[in-house]
């Protein structure tokens, strides 16, 4: 079932140990299937190495495992919320990257200081508040806080990322953790000064529309 998502689900969480973004088992990428609303989530626990397309486990959008051996993500639950309250979301991704994680450990969010924060998230990266892990809670915070945003702190917990695609939710993660380390070493520099929102929009709707091919 779902062969196709599974496949490319696997190879999307190869990319989060690649990019320095999560360590150990941490960390879970997940996909829904547009046709289907079935979700298939990495299974809680399982070293990125070890991991198997068919390990993955679909779901259906309330919880119930439609197929799979293994046990899902202890954060299944939330990112299942974010699905259900966001129909143009198809990828959530959720890591502890350090430098990004640092932000949400003292509840900040990321200014746009920085091209690349305008170009990739429209304004600031906000920092929602402290959620329990296992339950719907940390999904509420998400599809609370996040906003037009494709990322967003979770206070003295870590980040998560939404996409239209779980391809799109992983680069959004890859991108946090980049900006987040470059802003921490130019606040050891100095305080950087915050770009107004107008050339924020422009830079914005630079990038969605005409950057690229």
């Amino acid at each position: 079932m779902l062969e196709q998502l599974k496949e490319q689900l696997w190879k999307l969480h190869l990319e989060l140990p690649k990019n320095g973004l999560v360590t150990w088992t941490g960390g879970n990428v997940s996909a829904r299937d547009p046709e289907t609303n079935l979700v298939a989530i990495k299974p809680s626990g399982v070293m990125y190495d070890d991991l198997r397309p068919e390990d993955h486990v679909v779901l259906d959008l309330e919880g119930n495992i439609v197929e799979g051996k293994l046990k899902p993500s202890s954060d299944t639950a939330s990112h299942l919320y974010i699905y259900r309250n966001r129909p143009d979301v198809n990828g959530v991704v959720h890591t502890h990257s350090a430098y990004a994680t640092a932000f949400a450990a003292v509840g900040q969010p990321i200014p746009v200081y920085l091209t690349a924060i305008a170009d990739e998230f429209g304004g600031p990266i906000p920092c929602a508040g402290f959620a329990q892990i296992g339950g719907e809670e940390i999904g509420q915070q998400v599809v609370e806080h996040i906003g037009s945003s494709p990322a967003v702190l979770l206070k003295n917990h870590g980040v998560f990322t939404v996409g239209k695609s779980a391809k799109a939710a992983v680069k959004a993660a890859v991108m946090v953790e980049d900006v987040a380390k470059a802003v921490w070493l130019a606040l050891q520099l100095g305080q950087p000064d915050v770009i107004p929102a107008e050339d924020v929009a422009k830079l914005h709707d630079r990038y969605t529309n005409v950057y690229g091919q």
